[in-house]
Order: C-alpha cells, then sequence, then structure tokens
C-alpha cells in the first residue's frame, strides 16, 4: 500500500506539528495545510490566525512532504540557450539575471540557471522541463531553430519569454522592447546628422531581436531616401562587432554613418575604426544600442538605444509568478516596452 508523507511524517517530534499550528489558530489540520501552502478557501481571518501560531511556534513546513502535496518544487528555470562564454561576458545577460533573481528571491523560489546549445544538450534540457523538475521558466536569447516556444507550449509549462518567440506568440507569454522603433531611432539619429552613407552590423539573422531592428534600420533608411545595401550580420559579441565593420569598411570605404544592432558590438566597431584610421564622430558616427554600461565606457561614449532589460526581466518574472499562482497552463500575453535614444559623443 502506497503511504503518502504529510508534513509530520519525517519531522522530529521535538519541533511544532502541523496539528499544533491549527490548535493554536482555532482552525482544522485541513485549514491549516492550505494557508501555508498558499492554498485558496481560506478566510483572510483564519490565514492570519495561522500565520500568528506558525510565527509563534517556529514552525517550519516539511519541504520534501509540501512538495508531494502541492506537486511544486519551488524553483524556476531561467534557460538560456547560448554558450557559457557569451553568457557570462554580455551584460545583457547579467541585467537579466539581476532583475529574475531580484522578484523570484522576494517569493523565496530558488533559480535555476540552464544553459543549453544544439543537439544533445537541448534534448537534455527538454527531458529536465518536461518532467517537471522546476515549476516554470523564463526564455532568453532564443534562436529561429530552437523551437522553444513550440516545446513549452506543447508541454503546458507555465512560461514566459524575454523577446518575441518566432513561433507560438499566440500560445506564450512574452516582453520584449520595440526593437523596430530601436533600429529606426537610432538610424534617424544619423541622419539627422547629416550622414548620407549610413551602414548598420545587424544582429543574427536567426534572432527576432536582429531581424527587427535590421527592419527598424531599413524603414529609416527608406524613409531618407538613402541606399540600404551596406549591411553585415554580426553575433552581438565585441568580436563580431569587430569583424563585421572591417568588412563594412573593405566594401563601403565611403561610409560616414554606423547603426549597430548591440553596444557590445559597437564597441568592436569602434576599435576596427580606429585601426583604419576613421575618427569618431568626425569621419563616421556610430550609434549602438542596448545602453547597458559599455556605452559610457568606450572612447568616446556611445550613443545609444536605450532598451529596458532590466524592467523586462522584471514583468517577465512576475508574469510567470502570475501563472504559477493561478496554476494557468502557458498563456498569450504581450507587454512591450518603448526603447528611448540616449545620445553621448559617438554621434
Amino acid at each position: 500500500m502506497t503511504r503518502v508523507m504529510d508534513d509530520d511524517s519525517v519531522r522530529s517530534e521535538s519541533l511544532p506539528t502541523l496539528d499544533e499550528v491549527a490548535r493554536v489558530a482555532g482552525v482544522s489540520r485541513a485549514t491549516a495545510s492550505r494557508a501555508i501552502n498558499g492554498g485558496d478557501k481560506v478566510s483572510q481571518k483564519s490565514r492570519d490566525a495561522v500565520e500568528a501560531a506558525v510565527l509563534a511556534l517556529g514552525y517550519a513546513p516539511n519541504p520534501a512532504a509540501r512538495s508531494l502535496v502541492t506537486r511544486r518544487t519551488d524553483s524556476v528555470a531561467l534557460v538560456v540557450p547560448e554558450p557559457d562564454d557569451r553568457v557570462f561576458s554580455d551584460p545583457f545577460f547579467a541585467r537579466t539575471l539581476r532583475g529574475v533573481s531580484r522578484v523570484l528571491g522576494a517569493r523565496d523560489l530558488q533559480l535555476v540557471l540552464l544553459l543549453t546549445g544544439p543537439g544533445k544538450e537541448e534534448q537534455r534540457m527538454l527531458r529536465y522541463l518536461r518532467n517537471r523538475h522546476i515549476d516554470g521558466a523564463i526564455v532568453v536569447s532564443h534562436h529561429r531553430e530552437d523551437h522553444l516556444s513550440d516545446h513549452l507550449a506543447a508541454m503546458g509549462l507555465p512560461c514566459v519569454f524575454v523577446g518575441r518567440p518566432w513561433t507560438s506568440a499566440d500560445k506564450v507569454a512574452y516582453v520584449d522592447t520595440d526593437n523596430i522603433a530601436g533600429g529606426n531611432a537610432a538610424t534617424e539619429a544619423l541622419v539627422q546628422r547629416g550622414c548620407r552613407r549610413i551602414g548598420t552590423i545587424a544582429g543574427p539573422p536567426d534572432m527576432t531581436a536582429g531581424v527587427d531592428r535590421l527592419l527598424g534600420w531599413r524603414m529609416a533608411m527608406l524613409q531618407a531616401r538613402l541606399s540600404d545595401d551596406a549591411v553585415v550580420h554580426g553575433d552581438f559579441t565585441e568580436a563580431g562587432g569587430e569583424a563585421a565593420a572591417e568588412q563594412l569598411l573593405r566594401e563601403h570605404p565611403d561610409l560616414d554613418g554606423l547603426a549597430v544592432a548591440s553596444d557590445l558590438m559597437a564597441l568592436g566597431a569602434l576599435r576596427a575604426l580606429a585601426r583604419a584610421g576613421r575618427r569618431v564622430p568626425d569621419d563616421v558616427a556610430v550609434v549602438g544600442y542596448d545602453d547597458l554600461g559599455v556605452a559610457e565606457r568606450t572612447s568616446p561614449p556611445l550613443t545609444t538605444v536605450h532598451a529596458p532589460v532590466g524592467d523586462m526581466a522584471d514583468q517577465a518574472a512576475r508574469l510567470l509568478l502570475e501563472q504559477l499562482d493561478d496554476g494557468s497552463r502557458p498563456r498569450a500575453m504581450r507587454i512591450v516596452f518603448p526603447p528611448s535614444l540616449v545620445r553621448r559623443a559617438s554621434a
């Protein structure tokens, strides 16, 4: 016969029990259990009485027993389909991790970081999520080929994406910044400065942020009736930006403006421009994207598009908590933050 553990089954007799909490609070054992485990159908008066009894007795629920009752692990995964060297060197991930951790920590939830690449690593991660070792997932930096939004929607796992997912956007929640508007604003700043041969270092074409920022650049170039042929894709890294800038300078030596889809890539581009003897902003004006601290430390300081990454991470965590609190499956919800241009000396 299978025996279901309760809150007292693995507790030393010397510690206060759930029965004692119920007696001191003047409620039934079932009501005390529901109040402690966050259940509904408990009046505020009873909930207050149970909380007072818990504090007075020093009662602490047994986590293993509680998880059997609530089917909750009290942990949330932050899924990052990127190599670890990029995750630990890019300020975007540090800001996201800090924002998510702060919100979850206030609710006493454990954050589990899942870094994964394609192939066996991805399958292992999906198996981990499918087996419900965590209560929900926040996904950042996803790519077209990983199909994570489809997988998580099919699992019925509560989840939120930071950045618009490629597919299943009508089935999962996501937060984003308006990358089209941001790419447009970066380019318009160069046009207003008087630049007429404006190139761009675009983000990866398998990421929605890269595609949308490039679209914003093209829209601004079309509006200004300027050629939009000076495009090289980077990988959102400093080295990638440097290599892309070198290619642009070889193919378009008359470049006088450069819109870069991330500040890290812009940092690499500034290095390439300096090596080529091109002064910034006198010869080539440069605008980056993100405003996560890197832009303030470049030489010259970088004009950039501010993406509210901290606010996005905070909102993503809160949206996930809403799903966990009401026990819902993944649900479609979209929150898009407006970007803003921060002017500094590079443009």
